[in-house]
Order: C-alpha cells, then structure tokens, then sequence
C-alpha cells in the first residue's frame, strides 16, 4: 500500500489585524492546525506594534507570517485592506521570514458565530473573537499550500 507523501512542515504565524486589536494564532509544527495564542492590543504606533508582532514570531520560531487580508466582498481593496498591505510591508522590513497575504473576508463573522454555537456570552466572544478569526484565516492559508504543494508535488 502506497503512502501518501508526506508534506514539508511549517510553523506559521498569523494575524488577523484590527484597528484596535491584532488576533494572532500559530500553527502546530507539522504546519496541519492553526491554534488561536493570544490578542495583541494595538499601542501609540505601527512600530510597536511591529515589534511585538516581531517578538511574537521569533518566540514561537516561526517561520513564515501570514497576515489577513480583509478585502470587500467584490475583491477590493478597501482602508482596512490598505492598512493590512503597509502592515505587512513594515514587517516584511524587521524579521527573517516571508511575509504573506491571504484572504479574510468573512473569519471575524465565522469566528463569532462558532463560539455563539459553543455557548460562550458576548464578553468571553469579545475577549477572544479576534485570536480565533486569526486562527480561522489561518488554517484557511494552511488548507490551501497543502493543495498547492500536493499539485506540485
């Protein structure tokens, strides 16, 4: 019986970035399942908050930064959008690492409503929207080099 082959790993880290609070989840080594880690509330500057982000990577030894991309339903870009591009740009300037863009349209809604069918009240899905829509676009990006590097492969 053939195996099927096995795929390189990653460790990613994503960021579902806001105006107030930056979600971020990380994936397990394997690069297979995104896990929610933890909201970073946005400081006075973009280069605090790059920093952190910065720290964030290098404490979980990741070794690619997916960030969302929260394009409008017709596929613009819109400020939120723009905002995630020049964010990524920065960040792109202080880690070792690529830095990447991937689609978020719609995880902070299918976050919200995952926990809603999970029970928890307004205050516990407030705490934890962000780090859990992170988490969402993330295993969105890992379901999809998956498929990419299996048609490569």
């Amino acid at each position: 019986m053939n195996q099927p082959a096995r795929l390189p790993g990653v460790r990613a880290l994503g960021l579902d970035p806001g105006s107030k609070r930056i979600g971020v989840a990380v994936s397990d080594l394997s690069g297979s399942i995104a896990s929610p880690l933890l909201v970073l509330r946005r400081g006075e500057s973009n280069a605090r908050d790059v920093d952190a982000i910065a720290r964030i990577a290098r404490d979980e030894e990741a070794d690619v930064i997916v960030i969302g991309l929260p394009l409008n339903m017709d596929g613009t870009r819109g400020p939120s959008a723009r905002a995630a591009a020049g964010l990524a740009r920065q960040l792109a300037t202080v880690v070792d690492v690529p830095v990447e863009l991937h689609d978020e349209r719609l995880t902070t809604v299918t976050a919200d409503r995952s926990m809603l069918d999970a029970g928890l009240d307004a205050v516990e899905r407030r705490q934890r929207v962000d780090k859990v829509a992170a988490a969402i676009m993330l295993q969105s990006w890992l379901d999809a080099r998956a498929v990419r590097l299996r048609r490569e492969g």
